[in-house]
């Protein structure tokens, strides 16, 4: 990727992130989708700003929005390259005056991200790695280069800010020892790790692809990894219903 088509990229997402947080105060109208997940006016206008702008960008390459989900597997199974892009991740956080959502884009490539940037609208913070490059997290105009840390005596695991009374996390934090836990929404786990604020993220249940692929990509660049309960690296659209594995996240 060319460092004007990263330049845009940023400025893309900050802008979409202006146009969020406009309807901040009026998080609470929102409609119910058929997945019993919550559509809000600022999903709706991020999607339409973002794709927009990306077909202008890059329009030889198709997009997969969560707001877009219905493009048949028939259709995409055969895109070799493809922008996936959450608008607004994090919406219920949204939705409840947290600000902890974010801005997703992923770039996929022979079902594997290769470039993600994911942006904190509230924070004002960028966070993205190129392809074969280290991760950046951006503030105030200012880049730096983001590590992983190891837990010195406690290990810090960050779950879901709505995960408590999943029965697989349950199970799997009962053979864990010497941590504490944390509560995060959105994509922006996958970014604290990779600054070396949290250490371990831990994923069960429900999770679209587009809640992981700029993360995973993010991650993997500061020095962690993410893989399923397999130890296998996530893959992207090789399945209709565009869900994620249970995974683990770690520094």
């Amino acid at each position: 990727m060319n460092p004007s088509l990263l330049s845009q990229l940023i400025e893309l997402t900050t802008k979409a992130g202006e146009i969020i947080m406009n309807f901040h105060k009026h998080s609470s109208d929102y409609l119910i989708k058929d997945d019993n997940t919550p559509l809000t006016a600022a999903d709706k206008a991020s999607h339409e700003f973002l794709v927009n702008t990306l077909m202008k960008l890059t329009p030889n390459t198709p997009i997969l929005s969560e707001e877009s989900s219905h493009i048949p597997f028939s259709v995409r199974k055969s895109w070799n390259e493809y922008w996936l892009i959450d608008p607004l991740d994090g919406t219920r956080d949204f939705i409840d005056g947290s600000p902890d959502f974010c801005i997703s884009i992923a770039l996929i490539k022979k079902n594997y991200p290769t470039f993600g940037l994911i942006y904190s609208p509230f924070n004002k913070v960028h966070y993205y790695r190129l392809a074969r490059e280290s991760s950046i997290k951006v503030i105030n105009r200012e880049a730096f280069k983001i590590v992983t840390s190891k837990p010195k005596r406690w290990e810090k695991i960050v779950i879901g800010r709505y995960s408590n009374n999943n029965k697989g996390l349950k199970e799997h934090l009962k053979l864990k020892t010497n941590f504490e836990t944390f509560k995060l929404g959105s994509a922006l786990k996958f970014c604290l790790i990779a600054e070396g604020i949290y250490h371990y993220y831990p994923k069960f249940g429900r999770c679209s692809e587009w809640d992981t692929a700029a993360g995973v990509f993010i991650l993997e660049g500061a020095g962690g990894k993410v893989v399923d309960l397999d130890n296998k690296a996530l893959k992207y659209n090789l399945t209709k219903d565009i869900i994620s594995p249970s995974f683990r996240a770690l520094a």
